[in-house]
């Protein structure tokens, strides 16, 4: 793995497609991560930045319309829509939620290849920022670790989601609601309540007075580092 190498994320509930791609792009010089369905797709996204996803259309639960329609409110990571409709219409609508591209079933790889290139050509790159200060505490997101004082902070898998979600858009207001669903956990939005007053616990001198990781009331929560 290089830093060069763009990371693709393959949404599909089709199995052997799913790893045909995988092999596929990765013998192509691409690193590939894989999710089955939709939540999958969303646990993968709450800790690792993506250059592109390639998202089926159909599949149970929620369709690829439906998660590409939600994911545009809070990401604009390219989005390239894998369907077997092949309507004119089908591609218009795809690209009305917000796919960057439409490639209908069955293709050639190659073609798959070289719009990703292409798509990958055209989309500016987005320089995120890797470690964030909060007082004491620096916070890795592409680690996805947690210092305070020079001492790793252990965190839980759901402290470690939220906490990514919030870092990597620092002094954005996100809802409850929408940390669930970026996190793609099963959580209510008490039990969300409940890991914000324990991540403060690790991070402000004083949990009680946030200064890092604030409420908003009626609306949520927000990260505010150095």
């Amino acid at each position: 793995m290089t830093i060069d190498q763009p990371h693709i994320l393959v949404v599909d509930d089709d199995d052997r497609l799913r790893d045909l791609l995988r092999q596929y792009l990765t013998e192509n010089g691409f690193i590939v991560t894989v999710a089955h369905n939709t939540k999958d797709a969303r646990a993968r996204i709450a800790i690792l930045a993506f250059d592109l996803i390639v998202l089926d259309l159909m599949m149970p639960g929620e369709t690829g319309l439906e998660f590409v329609a939600d994911f545009r409110t809070f990401n604009t990571t390219p989005i390239l829509m894998l369907t077997a409709m092949a309507e004119t219409n089908d591609r218009i609508i795809g690209l009305e939620h917000g796919a960057d591209d439409y490639l209908t079933k069955p293709f050639e790889p190659k073609e798959l290849l070289l719009r990703i290139q292409s798509i990958l050509r055209r989309i500016p790159a987005v320089v995120l920022q890797e470690e964030l200060s909060l007082g004491d505490c620096v916070f890795s997101s592409e680690r996805a670790e947690l210092f305070r004082s020079g001492n790793r902070v252990h965190l839980t898998d759901i402290e470690t989601a939220l906490l990514i979600a919030l870092a990597r858009q620092p002094g954005v207001i996100l809802s409850r609601e929408k940390l669930i669903d970026i996190t793609g956990t099963a959580a209510s939005d008490r039990a969300v309540d409940v890991q914000i007053t324990r991540l403060r616990r690790k991070i402000e001198n004083d949990p009680r007075m946030p200064r890092y990781l604030q409420t908003v009331r009626g609306q949520g929560y927000v990260l505010r580092p150095d």
